[in-house]
């Protein structure tokens, strides 16, 4: 039976696209991660809210100028064309109470003390002590507005533990694509010894370093490419997943973004590829025949 012969570029690939696949799959994990999590952080801080409470003889023809004097601000959130800010009265705040604190303050009162208000959602660039109070001050100077409140000192907290988040996910995420991008040289650098004697016996006979080195480089770029292709599926399912079990993540996808990550794992997995194969061929292009053994 005649041996198959060894064609230029044909290696034991099984390995390597396995091992890029992972790889890029950690990858897009770490992205999706971020992505998610800047999300949930916005989420947060346009959820943040500030409340104003009106002056307890107020009217509701009086109530309407201070409503468009409040959305006239460049603070206030706006979502869909709409400002986001909610009239509360003060028997939607008392039943409010009542329900939190599991106490009814009419029994011994003969009023309800509680004010109608308004809650408002900040934009997320107004999410700092100093700007919320700026904030306050520029509310309470309103007339018919008797105070506005929000909870002090907390979203300094907030801020700071988001920053230390951020730093260590980006450390993590550096320190593993540098992990990552090593393992694939070593891993196509070992895959590609097999081949060391077929690019020697090419070269005695008169090959250019290019005619061998291409065929190595396309299926470098295919190992890539489909690599790619296959931890972008993987993590889509894990996020359809995610949803599926938990609809609450929902609110956090953003599909333009995720189509980005998406592409740029199929663009890393091909220069990934491309750039090792390049980096392992010319290894093995311009070493003497003793180092070859």
């Amino acid at each position: 039976m005649a041996r198959r012969k060894k064609k230029v570029g044909r290696y034991p690939g099984g390995l390597i696209l396995f091992s890029m696949t992972v790889a890029l799959f950690l990858i897009g994990f770490c992205g999706l991660l971020a992505l998610q999590s800047k999300r949930l952080v916005t989420y947060i801080r346009e959820n943040y809210e500030v409340r104003v409470f009106l002056d307890r003889d107020i009217d509701s023809a009086k109530a309407e100028p201070v409503y468009k004097k409040i959305v006239a601000r460049p603070y206030v959130l706006t979502a869909n064309g709409q400002p986001q800010v909610n009239f509360v009265s003060r028997d939607a705040a008392a039943r409010e109470f009542i329900a939190e604190t599991k106490e009814d303050f009419k029994t011994f009162l003969d009023d309800n003390p509680l004010h109608d208000s308004y809650r408002i959602r900040l934009a997320e660039d107004y999410f700092e002590e100093a700007k919320l109070q700026a904030v306050k001050k520029d509310l309470e100077a309103i007339d018919g507005i008797s105070e506005a409140v929000y909870q002090e000192n907390l979203v300094d907290t907030i801020n700071r533990n988001i920053n230390k988040i951020y730093i260590v996910m980006t450390g993590f995420a550096v320190v593993l694509l540098l992990i990552i991008v090593l393992l694939m040289n070593n891993t196509i650098r070992l895959a590609l010894y097999s081949q060391r004697m077929l690019i020697r016996s090419m070269q005695l006979v008169g090959a250019t370093n290019g005619f061998i080195t291409r065929p190595f480089l396309l299926r470098g770029l295919w190992q890539g490419l489909l690599a790619g292709l296959i931890a972008s599926g993987l993590l889509v399912a894990l996020q359809q997943a995610a949803v599926y079990n938990l609809p609450e993540l929902a609110v956090l996808q953003e599909p333009v973004k995720i189509a980005m990550i998406l592409g740029a794992l199929v663009v890393l997995g091909m220069l990934i590829g491309f750039v090792s194969t390049y980096q392992a061929v010319h290894r093995y292009l311009g070493v003497s025949l003793d180092e070859l053994y």
